[in-house]
């Protein structure tokens, strides 16, 4: 029987190394000031793409490691980093997850490579699902795609929110609906290749954290795309669709679990970004703590800051077995039976934005300056509760997966 470790090996240990150093050496020393900027950092995402950070080969090379652990490794050590650039950094490799769980060879060989461009022009993607009406109702999605068979093309029309990259990016990939009957078993996803005329930018939000990450409106308005673009092809779209039809009356509730499992194995990344915000706080704080003195002594020495402390790495160490333990449950092929995935997301959001409040607090009137990070931090911290699924969507999930209720 192999011997049971959380010991990283050799291999998984020189990437985290590597990329702690570069989230030290040249994230952090650009964070606040692409933060103050609000703008996407171009110049660190190609500083990224030079030493092969930014690339698809990259993330391939951790999603595809046996343990799991490759993908919540590397995602800790970016947002260690800067939570705003970390996400421009990875923000690409949101759409092109969907070619690659969804398109065909040719779609994949041909539109991740221009997702990414290379070190001397590089390019972003956006992956574009939620709306303004459908969020977390993911059944509540507007957006329309109808098929033009006389030009085999399709016709995209509706308003996306929240994408991230969206409008900068070259390619997007796009959620629709091909079958308004089917709810969410009637979307479909598009290619909508660089330069379409019909999909502009809407909205550019102003966010309360991650601001170097770029977040707006996708519009489109009559985008035609060609049947090539269409994830998967029509054939495949047609005999799923046929599919869900006959399911509709009986059986539909296996097929809602089995998609339920996609967003379980995706959730520990997640929790991964937030372990890594939580760390960086809490690393603050304790150096704080050892060097600022209050009457006479270190206030570490304090037991209302050194139990806070102690509180703090108790919880982050707990968020990272949780994620490392879901992560290797969707690697492994292990059943989720008690919703581990958003477990794990859960826990670590959570734990994101009380360690950072804690951080801030224990700096006390310097903890709320710009001068020190850990302000930037908890603006940070408050995305993780949010995206991906909310704490409340989260604790729904858990909560029926134990009681065997339907999860819709």
């Amino acid at each position: 029987m192999a011997e049971f470790t959380l010991d990283l090996n050799d291999d998984q240990k020189q990437v985290r190394d590597w990329l702690h150093g570069f989230a030290r050496d040249v994230m952090r020393p650009a964070a606040a000031e692409w933060d103050e900027r609000e703008e996407t950092p171009w110049p660190i995402i190609q500083e990224a793409a030079k030493v092969g950070i930014y690339s698809l080969d990259f993330y391939a090379q951790q999603f595809f490691d046996p343990t799991g652990l490759g993908i919540p490794v590397a995602m800790e050590e970016l947002f260690w980093g800067d939570a705003g650039i970390a996400l421009s950094i990875v923000g690409t490799g949101l759409a092109a997850v969907g070619v690659l769980a969804n398109g065909t060879e040719e779609q994949i060989g041909t539109w991740i490579p221009q997702m990414y461009g290379d070190a001397d022009d590089v390019k972003v993607a956006a992956f574009c699902s939620s709306e303004p009406d459908a969020g977390s109702d993911v059944a509540s999605m507007r957006t329309r795609a109808v098929y033009d068979e006389a030009k085999d093309e399709w016709v995209l029309n509706g308003t996306k929110t929240w994408a991230t990259n969206g409008g900068i990016a070259g390619v997007h990939v796009v959620v629709a609906v091909v079958d308004p009957g089917l709810g969410s078993k009637g979307h479909a996803s598009f290619i909508v290749p660089p330069g379409t005329p019909g999909l502009s930018q809407g909205q550019k939000f102003k966010k309360h954290g991650i601001r170097a990450s770029h977040t707006a409106e996708v519009v489109l308005e009559d985008v035609r795309v060609p049947g090539s673009c269409l994830l998967g092809g029509k054939e495949k779209l047609d005999e799923r669709l046929a599919r869900a039809r006959e399911k509709a009356a009986k059986g539909g509730e296996r097929v809602k679990n089995a998609a339920m499992a996609t967003f379980e194995a995706s959730r520990p990344a997640v929790g991964a970004m937030a372990v890594g915000t939580a760390r960086a706080a809490y690393e603050v704080a304790l150096d704080y703590a050892k060097t600022r003195r209050q009457f006479g002594r270190p206030i570490i020495d304090n037991q209302g800051i050194a139990f806070q402390l102690a509180d703090m790495r108790t919880r982050i160490d707990a968020a990272r077995l949780l994620v490392w333990r879901a992560s290797w449950m969707a690697t492994t092929g292990k059943p989720f039976t008690a919703a581990e995935g958003s477990m794990s997301k859960l826990y670590a959001s959570e734990v994101a934005k009380s360690v950072t409040a804690q951080a801030v607090q224990i700096l006390g009137g310097n903890g709320f300056t710009r001068e020190y990070p850990v302000e930037r931090m908890h603006r940070d911290a408050a995305i993780y509760t949010i995206f991906e699924g909310t704490s409340e969507i989260q604790r729904l999930v858990i909560a029926r997966t134990l009681s065997g209720m339907p999860i819709r």
